[in-house]
């Protein structure tokens, strides 16, 4: 979700940076940039390293609080192509799931806002035990859809993000943001969601299984 449906990205990178210096560290954009893909309660344990005397739940809970703020304050910044995608795979009549490491309620208030339903199931990072780059999310959203894992397409922005989805067993495509990710077999790079349609998804399944 965030930085492939959602560029939220730097709405996260701004939470941390308030937490951690408003207990006196420091929070530089390379530092956001480790965490991005990552789990909360991995990212909850990094700022206690910084100095944020909270526990990994109220620090998850700020966190998402200032996200969720600014989401409502400033409405949903979608990523370039990717609602379009979304809405022509619905109409296909193809299933999908919103797989994030945000917590499921803040996954929710994106997808109710899509203007269509976007998604038949939304895993978050609080209704997985183990989150990216495990395959856990990815396993967990295809049992809810009924489907095999190696029939899915997955979308992703991130390191941890990829692992999981290659790792699960689905055709994985790797859409740069916030971070560079570097050419691999494991996985398919475009530059942008921007113009793509399902005939694009549907070419690149078939070369990749066939």
């Amino acid at each position: 979700m965030d930085g492939t449906l959602v560029d939220t990205e730097p709405y996260w990178m701004s939470a941390e940076s308030a937490l951690v210096t408003s207990y006196g560290g420091s929070w530089s954009h390379e530092d956001g940039l480790q965490l991005v893909g990552s789990g909360l309660w991995h990212s909850a344990r990094i700022l206690q390293a910084k100095g944020v005397d909270l526990g990994e739940k109220e620090i998850i809970d700020l966190l998402t609080e200032h996200v969720t703020n600014k989401l409502v304050d400033d409405g949903i910044p979608w990523r370039p192509g990717a609602r379009e995608l979304l809405l022509e795979l619905r109409d296909a009549g193809i299933k999908t799931g919103l797989v994030t490491m945000s917590l499921s309620s803040m996954a929710h208030h994106v997808a109710d806002r899509l203007g269509f339903v976007g998604f038949d199931v939304v895993v978050g990072g609080d209704d997985v035990t183990h989150s990216k780059p495990h395959p856990e999310p990815y396993l967990t959203a295809a049992d809810l859809l009924g489907v095999n894992i190696a029939e899915c397409f997955a979308l992703e922005d991130s390191e941890p993000g990829i692992a999981s989805a290659s790792a699960s067993g689905a055709v994985t495509v790797g859409v740069p943001f916030m971070i560079d990710l570097a050419e691999s077999t494991e996985y398919t790079l475009w530059p942008t969601l921007a113009g793509r349609t399902v005939a694009d998804i549907t070419a690149l399944f078939t070369s990749v299984t066939r």
